[in-house]
């Protein structure tokens, strides 16, 4: 099939397929016109390269370990499971970082609006 009909079937770009493929995570061989040609297996190969990168994945993680993937189940993949357990502290890193984030916002809008109410008597703060 060609880039455009992959990218009907699976709901990705052109340009994405065309990205993953200089990534080295989805192949293709040239026509004799020069187009790219995708075997049937190429759906389900973006299928799999769309998940990873839900799961926050770079396409640089995803190259070390989608062929084993391709071929195996995931959990055969010696690779997979230190990277998703690095991606969970990454996040969890994160969360509380943006929790400290939040609770900083909070308190400035607190302070902001008792300030604005305590001015409430006199001139408005702009």
């Amino acid at each position: 099939m060609q880039i455009g009909e992959l990218s009907a079937q699976t709901g990705v770009s052109v340009r994405s397929l065309r990205y993953y493929e200089k990534q080295k995570l989805l192949t293709s061989v040239r026509g004799s016109n020069g187009y790219r040609e995708y075997s049937d297996l190429a759906v389900e190969q973006v299928r799999t390269i769309r998940l990873y990168l839900a799961l926050g994945l770079t396409t640089e993680q995803i190259a070390s370990f989608l062929h084993c993937v391709l071929k195996n189940e995931e959990a055969f993949c010696r690779e997979v499971l230190p990277l998703y357990e690095s991606k969970l502290r990454e996040i969890d890193a994160q969360l509380v970082e943006l929790s400290q984030i939040r609770a900083n916002l909070t308190d400035r809008i607190r302070s902001i609006r008792k300030k604005n109410e305590q001015a409430e008597g006199g001139e408005a703060i702009r």
